[in-house]
């Protein structure tokens, strides 16, 4: 018998350490996808540095806010294969890029070579006109084009460079057993991209009709709350009613710094800055952190508690005065 091979294994102490950012921007049409995808863009850049890149499937919809913001623009046509993103997504890193906006990344989904268009080859190919069989060779037919998805993802997580992909939504339903009878549920508006490609991003910005940018993170509708996602990190990045703006985009970039940066003292003129804005009740101290930097938001964090029992007692105030 082979004598047993003794493994070695090392630990540390844990540091978090540099990471990319995956930002997913989730919405119909008008919601404010794009606008709000270079407002963060500008707020990363900002602290990582490097060139903003725009990939455009969008027939040159990229090019709308020219004027406003600094960055290169990329056209991409069909096929919309995974590969084909991943490849065009390489171009842009290797040319310098520290952040890259997708828009949009559901053509890799649904559009003209993109998975569903690659699985119905896939059948074609297999089964031919043999409905019988084609719907015996369903899952099969899978195999090939989630495997280029995965090799995309993969191709992702290697790339040191931030990146917001801008996905289409719609309002999906779907047959759910209740009560021993099949009901139609409304799941809300859901994006049109695969799962497992929404999962991976760091966070998921759900954008409503008319939203102007502002996300929603709290829903009745099953679908949506299942794809919305915000990490415990940022969570203090998005009192009500915060859009997506530089300051935010900042905000995340720093947080994905990791840890190794020396920590900084909190500035005390910064601190009483928001405490003053406390003072005038929960308007006013949002409009003071709208304008706020991402190191004067950084600061008023350490004391949070005390700006909220602050702001508390200014709205029991201002409501005891309107009665």
């Amino acid at each position: 018998m082979m004598n047993a091979i003794t493994r070695v294994f090392e630990d540390k102490p844990a540091v978090r350490d540099k990471v990319p950012l995956l930002i997913g921007l989730m919405g119909a049409s008008g919601s404010g996808k794009t606008f709000s995808a270079l407002r963060l863009a500008t707020g990363i850049q900002s602290v990582s540095g490097g060139d903003i890149y725009f990939i455009d499937t969008e027939a040159r919809r990229g090019l709308h806010y020219a004027d406003r913001f600094k960055y290169r623009h990329m056209p991409f046509g069909a096929p919309f294969g995974s590969l084909d993103y991943l490849a065009a997504i390489t171009h842009c890193v290797k040319k310098s890029a520290g952040v890259v906006i997708i828009d949009s990344a559901s053509h890799e989904h649904d559009g003209p070579g993109g998975v569903l268009e690659q699985h119905e080859q896939e059948l074609d190919r297999m089964a031919g006109q043999d409905y019988g069989k084609r719907n015996s060779m369903n899952l099969i037919a899978w195999a090939k084009p989630k495997a280029a998805r995965r090799q995309l993802i993969s191709g992702l997580l290697q790339l040191n460079c931030n990146f917001i992909f801008c996905f289409r939504a719609k309002e999906k339903a779907k047959p759910v057993k209740k009560d021993n009878r099949t009901v139609i549920e409304n799941q809300g508006w859901m994006p049109i991209a695969g799962e497992e490609f929404v999962y991976e991003q760091t966070i998921n910005c759900l954008l409503l009709p008319s939203s102007n940018g502002v996300p929603t993170w709290r829903s009745d509708e099953p679908g949506e709350r299942a794809m919305m996602k915000l990490p415990e990190q940022f969570r203090s990045l998005f009192p009500a009613g915060q859009g997506l703006d530089e300051n935010v985009g900042a905000a995340m970039a720093e947080w994905a710094r990791g840890t190794t940066a020396p920590a900084r003292d909190p500035d005390p003129d910064t601190l009483e800055l928001a405490r003053t804005a406390a003072r005038g009740g929960s308007d006013v101290f949002k409009t003071w952190w709208k304008g706020a930097s991402a190191d004067e938001r950084s600061d008023a964090k350490t004391i949070e508690t005390e700006l909220k029992e602050i702001r508390d007692e200014e709205d029991k105030r201002q409501a005891w005065v309107t009665e």
